[in-house]
């Protein structure tokens, strides 16, 4: 009797950067499908308004349903900070965002107390990150820095060179002065740009990829819910992009290794 298929763990973020996520749930759970949604064309939400990221972010989860995932991950910073309380009362599934894990993953990471955050405009303005990290010691000194360029630099395949350095070293000065000794990269697709980041800010600075802290907590969930795939189980792995395709294949494939199944589809 051949194995049954499991119902996939669905993900979704404005484009690239959820890959980063989306890799390391991979890893750490070979026996789980999954289901990806990158919202191409609507990228990137960290310039739009909160209203619209909980707009954007309620169809995604829509769509990924109709996928029958038992399981969403929102694995784009912007979207956590500000649609993810939306979707947990809303969608009759767990929904786990990526702020939380890195923010315990800093906590644990630093040293002398002193954090920065890197993120979109929309994430830092929300605050998230300055509230979980002081939720969890008030002590800690937190500054946080949005950085809109770089998530253009990563779509565009600009991950290392003088060009990211200028902007790198141009957004993180302000931390060089504070004492940081932890860097979370509150934008899934910051970790593209971690090579360029170490050589600005130096090699004594930690940097924080929430992606893998995230994987850790989405198993802990799937055996506290009874929800992990039984094995042996049929696994598959779906990519859905809402803007070109063709594009967002090439730089996932560079990225995870190997080709993706990729489809096209509509949120609106």
């Amino acid at each position: 009797m051949p194995p049954q298929k499991e119902p996939p763990i669905g993900v979704f973020d404005s484009g690239l950067g959820g890959l980063t996520v989306l890799k390391a749930l991979k890893e750490m759970l070979p026996e789980e499908s999954t289901v990806y949604l990158g919202d191409l064309a609507r990228l990137p939400y960290g310039n739009k308004s909160a209203e619209t990221v909980r707009r954007y972010a309620q169809e995604a989860s829509q769509f990924l349903l109709q996928q029958h995932m038992k399981l969403l991950v929102v694995a784009c910073n912007t979207a956590s900070a500000v649609a993810l309380e939306c979707l947990q009362q809303q969608l009759h599934i767990p929904v786990v965002g990526v702020i939380l894990p890195g923010a315990q993953a800093a906590k644990e990471a630093t040293r002398n107390g002193h954090i920065a955050v890197l993120g979109t405009s929309a994430t830092i303005h929300s605050g998230a990150y300055q509230r979980i990290l002081h939720s969890m010691d008030a002590s800690l000194t937190v500054v946080a820095q949005a950085c809109p360029l770089f998530v253009p630099l990563v779509e565009e395949g600009w991950l290392d060179g003088e060009v990211p350095q200028l902007v790198a070293r141009r957004y993180v000065q302000p931390l060089l002065h504070a004492n940081v000794d932890t860097v979370v990269l509150g934008c899934t697709h910051y970790p593209l740009l971690a090579s360029t980041l170490t050589k600005v800010l130096g090699p004594q600075v930690r940097l924080v990829d929430s992606a893998m802290a995230t994987a850790r907590h989405v198993a802990a969930l799937l055996h506290a819910r009874a929800l992990a795939a039984k094995a042996p189980s049929a696994v598959s792995h779906t990519c859905f992009v809402t803007d070109e395709p063709e594009r967002f294949a090439q730089q996932a494939e560079r990225f995870l290794g190997h080709p993706l199944s990729l489809s096209l589809c509509s949120l609106f």
